[in-house]
């Protein structure tokens, strides 16, 4: 069983030609809703992937009942949830432009109630963007677990990161948010790569990079037709993390993430086209070849 930590969200997505200036304005040419939150988003990857998987999020009283609540229950993942009546399930309003760069607008809604609730502990869980301190307290109780900033990044202080990379097995960041925690600590990337046991690094259409103790190697994307970055990078760690519960070398693992994401942004929307291991394991092979055989189980 993999535990995801997180929000689980109603995304409106826009496209814009530009992001716009302060003070400025820009044309929205499309706007589409659909189903999101970091932590959901991950969570129906790895559930689509065919792994078990636990949602511990936080919801208004809109949610139960309603479509998306529908929707978790058809791709079977289980639910741990903070049901928050009176709430709003957080909503995040993202612009992206012409060049693909993102702006992004999260009301946090029912997940403000993450820094006053009891933190589990969890044999193996990843923790997506939520509350720092909630973060913090599950990767202090947890026995293994991988962590990815996400855009709240710039909400973590100098401590709370310190505090949860101490007790991170497995970091995932792009570029911004490797940036940004280098900043926040006062360190370099090398010495950010240094606090944990393995870093997987993405680039958007650069590639990504995987660090170990023994292993610093870049793995290329699977060139597909774009329609939509949102949701690659929470769907790269679905596969990862569906990977490496299998047994899977980490960077095979790696290319399994690389080739779930290159599902996720062909369409718009976070979960409207994850692959299932079948589907994943055709492309891959295009790609990649044969997928190795697993070391041991995890």
């Amino acid at each position: 069983m993999i535990y995801v930590v997180g929000h689980t969200a109603i995304d409106h997505i826009s496209h814009v030609h530009h992001l716009p200036e302060r003070n400025c304005s820009t044309h929205i040419t499309d706007r589409q809703i659909f189903f999101g939150g970091g932590a959901a988003n991950i969570a129906a990857g790895i559930a689509t992937l065919g792994e078990e998987v636990t949602l511990v999020s936080c919801i208004g009283g809109d949610f139960t009942g309603s479509d998306y609540d529908r929707w978790m229950q058809k791709l079977g993942i289980h639910k741990q949830f903070f049901c928050i009546p009176g709430t709003h399930t957080p909503t995040a309003f993202m612009f992206t432009d012409d060049t693909g760069d993102q702006m992004t607008y999260f009301e946090w809604g029912a997940s403000k109630v993450f820094a006053e609730s009891d933190a589990p502990a969890l044999p193996l869980v990843h923790m997506a963007t939520a509350d720092p301190e909630f973060n913090c307290r599950v990767a202090e109780k947890s026995e293994f677990t991988s962590f990815d900033p996400g855009q709240d990044v710039f909400w973590y202080t100098k401590e709370q990161l310190e505090s949860i990379l101490a007790n991170t097995n497995i970091l995932f960041a792009n570029q911004h948010e490797v940036q940004q925690m280098c900043r926040t600590l006062g360190i370099t990337k090398e010495a950010l790569i240094q606090n944990v046991d393995m870093a997987i690094f993405t680039m958007s259409g650069d590639g990504s990079m995987l660090y170990t103790k023994d292993i610093e190697q870049f793995i290329p994307v699977v060139p597909v037709t774009l329609a939509d970055p949102t949701g690659a990078g929470d769907s790269y760690r679905a596969g990862f993390l569906s990977a490496y519960v299998r047994g899977y070398s980490p960077l095979t693992c790696c290319k399994i993430g690389t080739v779930t994401a290159s599902y996720v942004v062909e369409h718009p929307g976070c979960q409207t086209h994850l692959p299932t291991w079948d589907q994943m394991q055709t492309r891959y092979q295009t790609h990649f070849g044969t997928i190795d055989l697993p070391q041991k189980g995890r």
